[in-house]
């Protein structure tokens, strides 16, 4: 299964979402599309995410969104970035795509290219 965080909204993440939806498509995948702002990652959900896209929880906040200022996230750990992004889902940055057992932020999209490989 392949599951993408998306919002609507975005033209990055709607460029990601054709993109998996021609991969899952031609191989026969399952497709897991979570508007993660009508439906927000919990805290559990974030660290699992965290975990497999590597590096630092600021690679998923989105640093632009008036809530990383006023919440002065900053200088922030990443287990408060985490819990901030779990409160403000908007903060989560897009699109980020899950396929067996990592994950990766599709921007730009073209990243899903050598992400999405199947062996």
């Amino acid at each position: 299964m392949i599951t993408i965080y998306h919002n609507p909204r975005c033209s990055k993440s709607r460029e990601a979402l054709e993109l998996v939806e021609q991969f899952t498509s031609k191989n026969r995948l399952p497709l897991n599309v979570v508007e993660y702002l009508k439906t927000p990652p919990d805290l559990a959900q974030l660290q699992s995410l965290h975990q497999r896209l590597g590096g630092s929880a600021r690679d998923m906040a989105r640093t632009n969104e008036e809530e990383y200022g006023a919440l002065h996230l900053a200088q922030a750990d990443d287990e408060s970035l985490l819990r901030a992004i779990a409160a403000h889902p908007r903060l989560l940055q897009r699109p980020i795509v899950e396929f067996r057992g990592r994950a990766v932020i599709a921007r730009p999209p073209e990243l899903l290219t050598a992400f999405l490989q199947v062996p």
